[in-house]
């Protein structure tokens, strides 16, 4: 039985989040970061992604109640271009460790739902500890085909998303070598050493349509790999 129709964890009081848990509620957390995406995408762009997957899951599954979303994460490779905020890879883990044991005071089960890359290998180790301590929290992290930042495949997703904070008559060309070829690059200079956009691929072509598709396909997916985790939601 639902005691309240929201979804949004920071809309509700208390005592309704207290119901909502002892009839199952699982929270599912957005993660995202605060950088650059060249000229063309808004420094929000992995978090609206992050933010509109779990408003899918929670859209899908009456179970679901979303938790305000952290816009800050490691975002190290994007240094030097105006805007990145970024609390770095010790700094996330230690923040997801403690927001995990935290939320698994009042939640039997957390979801946190991944919207930039950088962010993996911290909240991996973040949620293997959280798992070894006996909570029962899991990672999602969206995969797809793709250029790997604010190419076609992001910007699309961002004329799906929000097409007002999209200013494509700016889109630039970026280093479009194969990610696996520019990482020891990136991993020594960071997106600056291979890229004067901060793009790496090409988001010529993208579109609104292109990225409601991979929208769909991200969130289908993890709501599969969700429902193998907890289970069929009742209605």
């Amino acid at each position: 039985m639902r005691h309240d129709s929201g979804v949004r964890l920071a809309d509700l009081t208390s005592p309704q989040v207290r119901a909502r848990a002892a009839d199952g509620a699982v929270l599912a957390v957005p993660l995202g970061s605060t950088e650059q995406h060249g000229a063309h995408l808004p420094l929000t762009t992995d978090t609206e992604v992050a933010q509109a997957l779990c408003d899918r899951l929670a859209a899908a599954r009456p179970d679901v109640l979303v938790a305000p979303a952290l816009p800050y994460g490691s975002s190290g490779e994007h240094a030097g271009f105006a805007g990145t905020v970024s609390i770095g890879a010790e700094a996330l883990e230690h923040l997801v460790v403690e927001l995990g044991r935290s939320a698994t005071d009042t939640f039997s089960r957390v979801a946190l739902v991944n919207g930039h890359g950088g962010n993996c290998a911290p909240l991996e180790r973040a949620v293997e500890l959280l798992r070894y301590e006996g909570r029962d929290v899991r990672l999602f992290l969206p995969r797809y085909a793709g250029d790997a930042h604010a190419g076609r495949s992001e910007t699309s997703l961002m004329l799906a998303l929000r097409p007002d904070a999209v200013r494509s008559e700016l889109a630039e060309t970026g280093d479009t070598r194969p990610l696996a070829e520019l990482l020891p690059l990136l991993r020594s200079g960071g997106i600056a050493a291979v890229t004067r956009t901060g793009v790496l691929g090409d988001p010529t072509g993208a579109s609104a349509d292109e990225g409601q598709r991979l929208l769909d396909a991200i969130a289908d997916a993890m709501l599969a790999e969700f429902a193998a985790w907890v289970g069929t939601a009742a209605a």
